[in-house]
């Protein structure tokens, strides 16, 4: 079970997916992942409940933990650049049960991140319909148990958004990766207007005291800013499907992550500046912050905004879903249909409907509040082990046989620094979210005894092997 993955250097060279991503689309699918709910909901919860104006610290201090992580994700998605993310890379340097492990919980990040979103994307585009005077029956509206929702009911929205999201992605990847960049460039334009137009309301008093619940507010505000910037992990996904790898992945992962925590600060910071930090605790700060102003014109953009940001997110988070579901099926810890690539769009097309599906049936039935208990702390688990396994990937034999790659900067200190910070992150997380995170770890330990670790290609070509020899 600990036997450790070799480093395919025939699948690096001919893999069967075709490399079609430059370092601009590769970008935009960082920001698309990293850039959407979170914008326009967490800035006006983080100052009104932990930071208050010094809101803007607490997203820089996630983004420095997300950086950090960021540059031991660079090291091994140019060194191996093969489809998987962490974990691929925790497959070869630790091995087979603890890749598992990690993938188990990378599998819960991006199907509950896809149905979160989806929700949340369902309650803006169902805000714009009713604008207009459009109303779904009430039965159609939320699912059951959802706040503010009485009797039985299902996100009809939410589930038809994540099945359109299958369907763009079963039709190729260039295509999916044109109309992202588009979507990314249309969110990011909505995002400068609503600065360039509230900055002028700004008022300096509105940030004394800049710091009023302390340090601890800061750092508290950051474990939930975290949230946020989750996403952009999936951009290492793609190693397999881009264009000169060794220089696209650095570009790719650090240009988003820098573009993400510009804008995150730039919206944090004139949001506390127009209104007291106090009155921000609301589900939708930004169109909060225009209405006061009365600038309702603009919130009517910024709401469209919101559902094109999401639904690159939707976008990116499934991809990177069942680009993970891919590799796992090649080596034979989950069933073959996954790792089926159509020999026309060069997609694995089962598994993108497969992914699909489940997390359209997530979203219809099941709360919101439910089903993102699990996003943080699988991100956090496999940023964790990504940072500290660039110790192990430098004593890879293997590494030195592949084209030289980015290397992580200040070795080893900022690989052993990154994982200390993503542990701390984790344990500043809810009891209840540690309690469905053990649940969802048993569950993945019964699979894999049950299935994987029979099937694995690994085991049965050790064993094969031993049996020629």
């Amino acid at each position: 079970m600990l036997q450790k993955r070799s480093i395919d250097l025939d699948l690096i060279r001919n893999s069967p997916l075709e490399r079609t991503i430059g370092p601009v689309g590769l970008t935009a699918m960082g920001v698309g992942a990293v850039v959407g709910a979170g914008i326009f909901i967490t800035p006006g919860i983080i100052a009104a409940s932990y930071a208050g104006p010094s809101v803007i610290l607490s997203y820089i201090v996630a983004a420095l933990v997300c950086a950090l992580a960021a540059l031991c994700y660079s090291e091994f998605s140019s060194t191996i650049p093969l489809s998987g993310s962490a974990y691929t890379y925790v497959y070869i340097v630790f091995g087979e049960l603890p890749a598992w492990v990690v993938g188990w919980a990378l599998i819960s990040e991006y199907l509950f991140a896809v149905s979160s979103v989806a929700v949340s994307w369902s309650a803006y585009f169902q805000n714009i319909l009713d604008s207009i005077g459009l109303h779904l029956p009430e039965i159609l509206r939320a699912a059951t148990g959802t706040a503010g929702h009485q009797g039985f009911g299902i996100n009809l929205v939410a589930g038809l958004v994540v099945l359109l999201i299958g369907f763009l992605l079963a039709g190729g990847l260039r295509e999916s990766t044109r109309v992202n960049t588009i979507m990314v460039f249309v969110k990011v334009a909505v995002i400068i207007l609503f600065v360039v137009v509230a900055v002028f309301y700004i008022k300096p008093k509105n940030y004394h005291p800049f710091m009023p619940f302390g340090a601890t507010g800061i750092f508290s505000g950051a474990s939930l800013a975290f949230y946020a910037y989750i996403g952009f992990d999936a951009v290492s996904t793609a190693s397999e499907e881009v264009k000169e790898p060794q220089r696209t992945m650095p570009i790719g992962i650090v240009s988003s992550l820098l573009i993400a925590s510009l804008l995150y600060s730039l919206v944090s910071f004139v949001i506390v500046g127009v209104v007291h930090y106090s009155r921000l605790n609301v589900g939708d700060p930004v169109a909060f912050v225009l209405q006061v102003i009365h600038q309702n014109w603009v919130a009517g953009i910024v709401s469209l905004g919101a559902v094109v940001g999401m639904t690159t997110v939707l976008l990116v988070m499934s991809y990177g879903g069942t680009r993970l579901l891919f590799a796992i099926s090649r080596d034979g810890l989950l069933p073959k249909a996954f790792a089926k690539v159509n020999p026309k769009t060069h997609v694995p097309i089962t598994n993108t409907w497969i992914f699909a599906v489940i997390a359209s049936f997530l979203a219809m039935f099941i709360p919101l509040d439910v089903i993102t208990e699990l996003v943080n702390i699988g991100t956090l688990f496999a940023f964790a082990m990504v940072s500290i396994g660039v110790i192990f990937l430098r004593k890879n034999p293997q590494v030195k046989d592949l084209p030289t790659a980015y290397k992580v900067p200040l070795y080893p200190f900022i690989p052993i620094l990154s994982f200390i910070l993503c542990i701390g992150l984790m344990l500043k997380l809810r009891a209840i979210t540690w309690i469905v995170f053990g649940f969802w770890f048993l569950a993945g330990l019964l699979v894999y005894l049950i299935y994987g670790h029979h099937h694995s290609k690994l085991l049965n070509d050790h064993v094969t092997t031993a049996h020629k020899d």
